[in-house]
């Protein structure tokens, strides 16, 4: 590899919120969603040049910002963005919640498919409106849409919009044409706009293919919003940056008045030139870090399959995030969560935080170097494992209790 995505770089006291929000001594953080690696050199060229230009005031948006995502679109995913569509803001979060203030009002009904991103919840009780739950089926180590249900709860009609999570953040699927399709038409005959969170769309790994969810059809593009940003792909969440695509003018002009209203319409100086740079001249790198990441989860699921089989693993089609099935310990995720980090010092996330249909799973972060990926599994096969040996002497000690 041209790239060295093996170097261990010391993120502690960087007032990283992955590595510094826990100060205790040697926690491991495998949660939140960002990565362990230097972003693209081309970034950090263009922001150092930057840096040393040393004035920072208020942005301009430059055009080759709106060409660098066009191309990039254009090029990598064959889907023509038109220039009067795009809306720029501080981050995909923001965005979701200007979006839901300005196409709902409170009491509307906002569907979505758990176990989903837990900021789903929170951008909709936010702005005064009920979740409603269209549980993904779980079977045979993935996961699959029930569209009998959706399609049933999309008749209410105080449903007004479908959050889209595609690639899906924790299940990992990347939803196929086939099934966006079919979203898309039960959708469109019960007027439910679809807000599609794409913002994992550049980590999709060999034999899948991210398919924008507005570039299938006119009817999708002029009935749904997108949410984009290469924060995850290009490890750039601490620069704020992130797009909104709505071809329809009327919804794009209420959601423009919606991030002036949340003041989520300034972008920094540092997000626009990493974003140029990245669009522009970071997809070798981005080539390179898919094939790392895809190593990890290989490497992953080769040492469950040896020294944890009773704990499925999800397969990964997309983003670096793994999804764990833990419910044989039939503990809570809470309660793994909290034991993994008090004996074992691994901070992961409880698959309960992503509604109901995440208890008894865990999500597990693989984008670090590969000795950090082997020290976390060590310490989650010593932790899962002693919870293990814990609910078998509960069991034993339970029938011994029922047989006197």
């Amino acid at each position: 590899m041209k790239y060295d995505f093996d170097e261990i770089i010391s993120r502690r006291n960087s007032n990283s919120y992955k590595w510094d929000a826990v100060m205790e001594e040697g926690v491991l953080p495998m949660w939140v969603a960002d990565m362990d690696f230097r972003t693209a050199p081309a970034v950090v060229e263009v922001l150092r040049k930057r840096m040393d230009h040393g004035i920072f005031g208020y942005t301009k948006v430059p055009p080759v910002y709106y060409d660098a995502i066009i191309n990039w679109f254009t090029r990598r995913h064959g889907w023509q963005i038109d220039r009067d569509w795009i809306i720029y803001t501080s981050g995909v979060v923001p965005a979701l919640s200007a979006i839901i203030k300005a196409l709902t009002v409170p009491g509307d009904r906002v569907l979505v498919q758990t176990p989903v991103y837990n900021c789903f919840f929170s951008s909709i009780r936010n702005n005064g409106c009920e979740i409603v739950a269209n549980p993904l089926v779980y079977t045979n180590g993935t996961y699959r849409i029930d569209f009998d249900d959706l399609a049933r709860k999309a008749t209410d009609p105080k449903v007004k919009l479908l959050l889209l999570c595609n690639p899906h953040n924790p299940v990992g699927r990347v939803w196929t044409q086939a099934e966006l399709m079919c979203i898309g038409e039960i959708c469109l005959r019960n007027d439910v706009l679809v807000v599609a969170d794409e913002i994992h769309c550049e980590l999709v790994y060999s034999g899948h293919t991210y398919i924008p969810f507005a570039s299938i059809s006119d009817d999708f593009r002029n009935r749904s919003v997108t949410c984009t940003s290469p924060s995850k792909a290009f490890n750039l969440a601490g620069l704020q940056i992130a797009n909104i695509f709505a071809a329809d003018e009327s919804v794009r002009v209420k959601i423009d008045k919606a991030i002036n209203l949340n003041e989520v319409c300034d972008v920094n100086p540092f997000g626009v030139e990493a974003l140029v740079a990245a669009y522009n001249d970071g997809e070798e790198w981005l080539e390179e870090l898919k094939c790392y990441l895809s190593d990890n989860y290989l490497y992953m699921r080769t040492f469950f399959n040896k020294y944890l089989p009773q704990f499925p693993v999800v397969k990964l089609e997309g983003t670096y995030l793994v999804w764990v099935d833990c419910s044989v310990l039939n503990r809570s995720s809470k309660e793994i969560a909290e034991i993994l980090l008090k004996a074992e010092k691994l901070w992961i996330n409880e698959g309960s935080m992503y509604g109901e249909a995440g208890e008894g799973f865990i999500r597990i972060n693989i984008a670090c170097p590969r000795q950090i990926l082997i020290d976390g599994l060590n310490r989650l096969k010593r932790g899962l494992k002693e919870i293990s040996l814990c609910y078998c002497r509960d069991k034993q000690i339970l029938l011994h209790d029922t047989i006197e």
